[in-house]
């Protein structure tokens, strides 16, 4: 994990090919995700990547009620995947798009069956005040490098 100015950057490289590597991101988020990650008053019960431009990602809670966090961006299959981070640095949903972040996800073949995914989360000083501490959060261990790891092992032990 590298963090510069106002950019934190993650990289995995995991033992399947390009094309499995990015549907298992996108069609099995809900196993990425930790449980722990949470803006909801109740436990999640699943949490919903809905991977086309003008799609969101949102946590569904036991008691039914939905948080909103992410709304996706871009989306080049199997090369990447931009999403916004609608997330302040208090951890509340942000209203204010102009005080949200980037984050892309790219997928970049190693060779036929070895894929690299790097995430690169940019833009973290629009978060405003406190943006620093968030920061470290994101790039921390139990930020993205937790996903990426989460990620690997569902993508290498799940029946292709």
């Amino acid at each position: 994990m590298t963090t510069t100015d106002t950019t934190v950057r993650t990289d995995i490289a995991v033992d399947v090919p390009l094309d499995y590597a990015y549907r298992i991101f996108t069609e099995r988020f809900d196993e990425i995700k930790p449980r722990e990650h949470n803006l909801l008053a109740v436990p999640i019960e699943r949490t919903v990547l809905e991977p086309h431009v003008g799609g969101t990602i949102y946590d569904v809670g036991t008691d039914g009620s939905i948080c909103t966090w992410a709304r996706v961006l871009a989306v080049d299959p199997p090369n990447s995947l931009t999403i916004s981070w609608d997330i302040s640095p208090q951890w509340r949903i942000e209203d204010d798009l102009a005080r949200t972040s980037e984050v892309e996800i790219r997928f970049t073949a190693e060779s036929a069956t070895r894929t690299r995914v790097q995430v690169e989360h940019r833009h973290l000083d629009r978060h405003g005040e406190g943006w620093e501490q968030a920061a470290a959060g994101i790039g921390g261990p139990n930020g993205w490098p937790v996903y990426l790891d989460r990620f690997r092992s569902v993508a290498e032990h799940a029946p292709r």
